[in-house]
């Protein structure tokens, strides 16, 4: 049996990396789009205002995007260090989507991203702009990839257990890439990132105007940032409903614990807007509810129940019973290939033969279960409800503040010669907001699919390598210090060139390869 200290250290040292990284990859996203809108007004209209802005927001994306680089490289190495198991049980179908990302998606970004910085004087304005766009949209389909493969591991279609290797394959590729989850993930995703990004835009623009300085730059950028991201939010809203409504086809269990729905309600279900929920006497204390409007979004009708959890623990052990059958018969498989009674009896329960293997964490041969070993393991189906309870309504405050944030900065702006010096400040302290919002969701859905690494396919418990714990502990160590450093650069470099405003543009130009020095603006004393 696998040590559970093991397990969760593993998941820790992940986890930390992974929302690490995830620190840079929705200001990525949304920077990108910015500069390309930036640069298209410059070459409409030719004011180099916008050209000193796209040129200002681009530096400040260019760190931005190098950190967001370097924190990635080291995820994908944990897969093959961490995730040995799950590297080979499911490597041909998680490895094609990053094989893709790597090859494609990150080259056409890169590329295009040293277009940008080092073809302002080589590229004409129109073809430096095309440029530009293709540099967002390399960095947002770089992100497609990522969420293909991880919406894969929410939704595992388009792939089957191989009896000869031993493996999951893929079978259908197609619907690997169109895979409903992976699809909602990716604009949902994407759309955060937007918000971000106008966000962090409206903070620094509110600074300056509060400061007096650059004021040309900043009222442009702030009046931009407020339609985009009015825009955004709005589609972070609407897309957000979308993914709910995936979640009900496809990870009813994560539905019913963020709306910890202990008992199937009648159609249409209510939602749950705060709570106390609490898994020892299975209730949620001092709920409020808003009826009708759980069952309008995770069904789009009003006479489709939504199961809750108890009702679902019930569905998980009749599909443990059902994949000992699987798991027995591939035993015997294992032993004599040609055993066709054990491949007939495979083929008709292999879609259960994972959540047989959730026994392996309470006895070492699943065929030898008992009855409470069985019971356990349909429990342990369930994830932490108050964590995804709290958690999702955290994310969705924070969105409709930001929401509100936006229409407040767009309404001032364009109807106001001089905004108020409170919607400066204002902004200012909206910009933890997205990050926010972006951290928990994350934790959301990959929290809320446990105890699966894979739905329904392959546990988390069973995944991992066969490392010490003192190496991980060691790892985790030595990634937070590392983590540590490179959030102090990041953090210095992004202040540095915000209070050096547009000039900084001026001083990256100057130090680019074949052209001279910038000039100090004193002369030094002779």
């Amino acid at each position: 049996m696998v040590d559970p200290l093991l397990v969760e250290l593993s998941r820790l040292q992940f986890a930390l990396t992974a929302l690490y990284h995830f620190l840079f990859v929705p200001l990525t996203l949304g920077l990108s789009i910015l500069l390309a809108m930036m640069e298209t007004v410059y070459v409409m209209t030719r004011r180099t205002i916008w050209r000193d802005m796209t040129q200002f927001w681009g530096v400040l994306f260019g760190i931005n995007f190098a950190l967001g680089v370097a924190t990635g490289i080291t995820m994908e190495f944990q897969f093959g260090m961490n995730w040995a198991y799950y590297s080979h049980y499911v490597g041909d179908v998680f490895g094609a989507p990053l094989a893709i990302e790597g090859l494609m998606a990150f080259f056409l970004e890169a590329t295009f991203v040293g277009l940008f910085f080092f073809g302002w004087d080589r590229l004409s304005p129109r073809a430096h702009m095309i440029v530009t766009w293709l540099m967002a949209l390399g960095t947002n389909f770089s992100a497609l990839w990522i969420l293909v493969a991880n919406g894969w591991m929410q939704n595992p279609v388009g792939a089957a257990f191989n009896l000869e290797t031993m493996r999951m394959e893929v079978t259908d590729f197609v619907a690997v890439i169109f895979n409903p989850v992976a699809q909602a993930k990716f604009v949902h995703t994407v759309s955060a990132g937007y918000v971000c990004a106008a966000t962090f835009v409206l903070g620094v623009s509110g600074w300056y105007m509060l400061r007096g300085r650059h004021i040309e730059l900043a009222k442009r950028s702030f009046v931009i940032a407020s339609a985009f991201g009015l825009a955004s939010a709005l589609s972070v809203i609407v897309l957000g409903d979308e993914s709910g409504y995936a979640l009900t086809d496809n990870q009813k269990m994560k539905l019913a614990a963020i709306e910890a729905m202990w008992e199937t309600e009648a159609p249409p279900a209510s939602f749950t807007a705060i709570g106390i929920p609490s898994r020892s006497d299975r209730k949620t204390h001092f709920a409020i509810h808003i009826p009708w409007v759980m069952g309008l979004i995770g069904t789009r009708s009003v006479d489709t129940p939504i199961p809750g959890i108890d009702e679902l623990v019930q569905r998980a052990e009749a599909r443990i019973r059902d994949g000992l059958i699987a798991y027995d018969a591939l035993e015997k498989l294992k032993v004599d290939r040609d055993d066709g009674v054990a491949r007939a009896a495979f083929k008709a329960s292999s879609h259960d033969l994972g959540y047989a293997l959730l026994l392996k964490q309470f006895v070492a041969d699943p065929r030898q279960a008992t009855e409470q070993n069985i019971k356990d393991a349909a429990w342990s189906t369930v994830p932490g409800v108050p964590w995804l309870f709290f958690g999702f309504r955290l994310m969705v405050l924070c969105g409709f503040v930001l929401l509100g944030v936006f229409a407040v900065s767009l309404w001032h702006t364009i109807r106001e010669a001089e905004a108020p010096r409170w919607l400066f400040r204002m902004a200012l302290l909206a910009m933890p907001l997205p990050w926010i919002a972006i951290e928990v969701g994350w934790f959301v859905a990959e929290f809320g699919r446990q105890p699966w690494i894979i739905e329904g396919v392959l546990p988390t418990f069973l995944a991992t390598s066969e490392l010490g714990i003192y190496n991980l502990l060691l790892t985790i160590a030595g990634f937070t210090l590392l983590y540590g450093v490179l959030a102090i650069i990041e953090v210095r470099l992004m202040l540095a060139a915000i209070r050096k405003g547009p000039e900084i543009a001026a001083v990256v130009e100057g130090l680019r390869p074949g052209r001279p020095a910038p000039r100090p603006a004193v002369a030094p004393a002779e």
